[in-house]
């Protein structure tokens, strides 16, 4: 018994389909992921005293922490842009499922 192409290339369209769908979902989790990030950074530097000298040590004591366990995905410079991003964006409902995290950073 032979597979039709029909049914074959239904199930590769299902395969697809499903594969763009879980690529929006993790591209949309880690952009409200950084969001999150960076809303936590702004609201501790601003109970900080001397603002830019108390965020510049945040910043770098957070990558320190971080790197080693997560990658390069938490450098000092992209914890620096998950802090802007939340200041650009700082209301949730802003932030569109259809966008990455790439987008974002365009901005």
């Amino acid at each position: 018994m032979e597979l039709k192409n029909e049914l074959i290339n239904q199930i590769h369209l299902i395969i697809a389909k499903s594969k763009e769908r879980a690529i929006r979902f993790v591209d949309s989790e880690r952009a409200m992921m950084y969001w999150q990030i960076g809303k936590a950074i702004f609201e501790e530097q601003q109970q900080g005293k001397e603002r830019a000298k108390y965020g510049e040590f945040l910043i770098k004591s957070l990558s320190k922490e971080l790197e080693p366990k997560y990658g390069s995905g938490f450098s000092t410079r992209q914890l620096e842009t998950f802090r802007q991003f939340f200041r650009v964006f700082p209301n949730t409902n802003a932030l569109r499922t259809q966008f990455n995290w790439t987008h974002y950073t365009a901005f």
